[in-house]
């Protein structure tokens, strides 16, 4: 997160952070372990009504942002989301609004867009399951079938896949990516869910059996998706990275409250010189973390010709730093540390999740070789 917003930037965090505070506190994330949607409708309603799925979609089409810089503005929901492990489908419904905002037809606008700002669930259908997890990977297929397309192929994991009314799906078309919007109650498309460390996100694997899709589902031209992918790629870890940074910034401030509350051998383990270079490292860690995460919304908010790099740096370093600094909590809390009723298991649940999503930590370096290997051959 940005060290300064303006006033209108910090009103917004601030008003985001203090409805997650009062709507899902720790207690209620435990209540949603058996939660089967993960969180309450009126809950994601209630955030709708603050924007929370309008800041990647234009004006034209109903949307708008606080600051005119809409992703750098869903950066301050995420982290705030980060910092509370909160519940609701705040990617996958923002990619879905993005990408029809962004190559929607007139039609898929006023209809799943529209439904996306109003409260509906739409589901990005993107990743697919081993051994086609690789980042950016695409087996599904879209065949040609008199006036419209046959879709095949499975996708895994697939954020609140029960949920939604939509799946944004890609595909492939004569060996082409495409996108296409499928109705989640289409023939031959099933969910089948999925298991979570996270306490109240939920996921599915989406199969498509010969589901047939119309010419007028497609989103975007025929084949001509892969710069689209490529900004939603980038879009979802963002949210994933500034998410991750807020999870941070939540279990340091928990960890380093207990170094001084708790004592050892009559001090306080912050006296310690061990424990005191250890929580120097994470403070480094972490303020590197909140500017990594910061850059990459920022690169991509302005088209930034490395954009992509800079994502998938920051996405690797958060995942590697991050992890290893939550971890290291648990074990500064010893015995209580590896509890359920600790708080500490919630931030270290959403931090292991979101390392995985959209490409591991290994996924990202290898795209940024991939990308400067390209930047070089075309110079």
């Amino acid at each position: 997160m940005e060290l300064q917003l303006s006033d209108d930037e910090q009103l917004f965090y601030e008003t985001t952070e203090r409805f997650l505070e009062d709507k899902t506190p720790v207690a209620v994330l435990r209540e949603l372990r058996e939660n089967a949607v993960g969180f309450d409708p009126s809950f994601w309603e209630e955030g709708v009504q603050l924007g929370w799925t309008s800041l990647l979609v234009s004006e034209e089409d109903g949307g708008g942002s606080v600051s005119g810089k809409g992703l750098k503005d869903l950066a301050l929901v995420a982290h705030a989301f980060g910092k509370a492990a909160a519940p609701g489908p705040l990617l996958t419904t923002n990619i879905v609004a993005a990408a029809l905002s962004r190559s929607g037809s007139p039609e898929q606008k006023s209809g799943v867009l529209e439904g996306i700002l109003g409260g509906q669930i739409a589901a990005w259908a993107h990743a697919e399951p081993h051994p086609n997890n690789g980042l950016g990977t695409i087996t599904a297929t879209l065949s040609k079938s008199g006036d419209g397309y046959t879709l095949t192929g499975v996708k895994a994991p697939v954020e609140s896949a029960a949920q939604a009314t939509h799946f944004l799906v890609s595909a492939l078309l004569d060996g082409a990516p495409t996108q296409v919007l499928v109705a989640a109650d289409a023939a031959g498309v099933s969910v089948a869910p999925m298991g979570t460390v996270d306490l109240t996100k939920r996921f599915g694997q989406v199969t498509f059996a010969d589901t047939p899709v119309a010419a007028g589902d497609l989103v975007g031209a025929p084949g001509g998706a892969a710069g689209d992918l490529e900004y939603l790629t980038d879009v979802a870890n963002v949210i994933l990275v500034n998410e991750m940074a807020g999870s941070f910034e939540r279990a340091f401030a928990i960890t380093l409250e207990w170094t001084f509350d708790r004592y050892s051998f009559g001090r306080p383990l912050a006296s310690y010189q061990e424990i005191k270079h250890r929580m120097a490292d994470q403070k480094m860690w972490l303020e590197a973390s909140q500017a990594v995460a910061n850059d990459a919304a920022t690169a991509v908010q302005d088209a930034d010709e490395d954009a992509s790099v800079i994502v998938s740096s920051a996405k690797a370093y958060v995942s590697e730093y991050g992890l290893e600094a939550l971890q290291d909590d648990i074990q500064l809390h010893g015995g209580i540390g590896v509890t359920f009723e600790h708080d500490l298991h919630l931030f270290l649940r959403r931090m292991t999740l979101n390392a995985g999503l959209h490409g591991t930590k290994s996924d990202h370096r290898l795209r940024i070789t991939d990308l400067l290997e390209a930047k070089e051959a075309a110079a």
